[in-house]
C-alpha cells in the first residue's frame, strides 16, 4: 500500500480509503459478517482511511462502523464523517448531530469531519447558520481533529468554499470523464494550491466505468500494450495526480478489494505513460461520442433563471442511456434535481422555454427540447412517490438523531 502526506494535517493517508456507502448487503440491510471481514481485511493489509455518512445504508453506516472498529481496529484508521445540511437547521443542531455521531462510532473523536454535500444553496445555508464557527469550537474541544466538505455544486462555488475557512481537505467526485464536471480538474488544482487535501470519490462513476462497458469502448482497452481492467485503469487515472491525497472506490466485494488494493500499491503519481495517457483520452472521446446529450458540463448555460440544474439534468440522462444504470440514473435525480439534500428543486420541468441558455451552449443543444426528454423520462407518478417518503425519512432521520442527542444531554446531566 502506498500513502501520501496530507500537508495541511501532517497525517499520512492510504491512497486507497475504505467508503462506508457501498457496503455489501441482505436484502434491504448490511450484511454485517461480510462487511466487516472486508473492512478487517483491507485495514490488515494497510487501508488507513474509513469514510461514512449519517445519511448511508438507511442511516446504518455509521452504527455498524462503531461495531466493525472494535478490537483495536478504530486505532488503527483515520475516520471521517459529515455533518448533513438537510438535518440542520439550528446553530445548536450541528452538536447535537456530532453528539449522536460519536456515540454510533463509539468514538470521542471524528479524525476528518466533513460539512455535506456543499452546492451553492447548501453552502449559503450553513454558513449563514455559523458551521465554520462551530468547526472551530468542535476542533477547539478535541471532538474533530480536521475539518473539510465534500462537494457537488459549481466550480464558482467551490473556490468561494474553499477561500472562506482554513480547511483541512475537501472530498470531489473526479474520474477521466469528469474533468469539467462539478469541481473538475480546475476546481481540484485550485483546492490543492491552497493546501486542501484533497479525497476523491466517484473514482468509477459508481461502478458505471468498470461494468458494462460499451464494446466500442473496450475495443480500445484492449489495445492498450498492457492489460487492464477498465477500473484499473480508471484508479490509475486518479492516483497518477499528484494532488490527491486518496481515492475511495466504492469497493464492497471481495476480489475488487484485492484488485484495488493491488493497484494502490503500483500506481504511482506521474507514472502513466503518454501513450497510455492517450488511450485514456481515447477512451474518454468514445465516451463522449456515445453520450445520448452532448454536454460537456461546462457551465455555461448556468445560472438558469428558473432555477433548473441543466447539466446535472443531463448528466441523469446520460447516466440512464449510456451507461443503463437506471437505478443509479433515478437515484441521482431524486437526490440532485428534487432538492432532497438542499430543499430546492432544480429539475426540468421548472423550465418555461425562456431561451436564454440557448444563446451560451458551446455545443449549441437544442437545451428546452432536452430538457422535455429529461421530464418525460423522470417526472413520473413512482418518482414522485419515491421523492415524498425520501423527504420524509430524512426528517424521521433527523428527529431521531436529535432526539437521541437530548437523551445523551439529560445521561450527562
Amino acid at each position: 500500500m502506498q500513502y501520501r502526506t496530507i500537508e495541511k494535517t501532517g497525517d499520512t493517508v492510504s491512497v486507497l480509503g475504505f467508503g462506508a456507502m457501498r457496503l455489501p448487503t441482505k436484502g434491504a440491510v448490511i450484511d454485517e459478517p461480510r462487511a466487516m471481514r472486508q473492512i478487517r481485511y483491507a485495514i490488515d493489509n494497510g487501508v488507513n482511511y474509513i469514510d461514512t455518512a449519517m445519511p448511508y445504508h438507511m442511516g446504518m453506516s455509521e452504527t455498524f462502523l462503531g461495531k466493525a472498529l472494535a478490537d483495536g481496529y478504530r486505532e488503527k484508521v483515520f475516520l471521517a464523517t459529515k455533518l448533513p445540511p438537510w438535518s440542520t437547521e439550528t446553530r445548536d443542531d450541528m452538536d447535537k448531530l456530532l453528539n449522536t455521531q460519536l456515540a454510533k462510532l463509539k468514538t470521542e473523536h471524528i479524525d476528518y469531519y466533513l460539512v455535506h454535500n456543499l452546492n451553492r444553496e447548501n453552502w449559503d445555508k450553513m454558513s449563514t447558520l455559523g458551521v465554520l464557527e462551530f468547526l472551530d469550537a468542535a476542533k477547539a474541544d478535541g471532538r474533530i481533529r480536521h475539518a473539510g466538505f465534500s462537494f457537488h455544486g459549481q466550480r464558482d462555488v467551490l473556490k468561494e468554499i474553499v477561500d472562506a475557512y482554513d480547511w483541512d481537505c475537501c472530498l470531489l467526485q473526479y474520474n477521466f470523464l469528469d474533468t469539467e464536471y462539478q469541481a473538475g480538474t480546475e476546481g481540484l488544482k485550485y483546492a490543492a494550491r491552497k493546501g486542501l487535501g484533497i479525497m476523491v470519490m466517484e473514482p468509477l462513476r459508481g461502478g458505471a466505468l468498470a461494468g458494462n462497458v460499451p464494446p466500442s469502448v473496450q475495443e480500445i482497452w484492449d489495445s492498450a500494450p498492457v492489460k487492464r481492467s477498465p477500473a484499473e485503469w480508471a484508479l490509475r487515472w486518479v492516483w497518477d495526480h499528484p494532488e490527491v491525497a486518496l481515492l475511495l472506490s466504492g469497493m464492497n466485494d471481495e476480489d475488487h478489494i484485492k484488485e484495488n488494493m493491488r493497484v494502490a500499491d503500483e500506481a504511482k503519481p506521474n507514472s502513466l505513460s503518454e501513450e497510455e495517457r492517450e488511450i485514456i483520452d481515447r477512451v474518454r472521446q468514445k465516451y463522449r461520442e456515445l453520450t445520448a446529450i452532448g454536454c460537456t458540463g461546462c457551465q455555461y448555460c448556468m445560472p438558469c433563471p428558473q432555477g433548473v440544474d441543466i447539466p446535472a439534468c443531463f448528466e441523469v440522462y446520460n447516466m440512464k442511456h449510456m451507461f443503463g444504470d437506471n437505478m443509479g440514473a433515478l437515484r441521482a435525480y431524486i437526490v440532485w434535481l428534487e432538492g432532497i439534500t438542499n430543499g430546492k428543486s432544480s429539475k426540468p420541468s421548472l423550465c418555461t422555454n425562456c431561451g436564454q441558455c440557448l444563446d451560451h451552449c458551446p455545443q449549441e443543444l437544442d437545451i428546452p427540447r432536452l430538457l422535455d426528454d429529461v421530464e418525460r423520462e423522470f417526472e413520473g407518478p413512482s418518482t414522485r412517490l419515491i421523492s415524498w417518503f425520501v423527504k420524509r425519512y430524512l426528517r424521521y432521520k433527523r428527529w431521531r438523531a436529535l432526539r437521541a442527542a437530548r437523551k445523551m444531554e439529560r445521561e450527562r446531566t
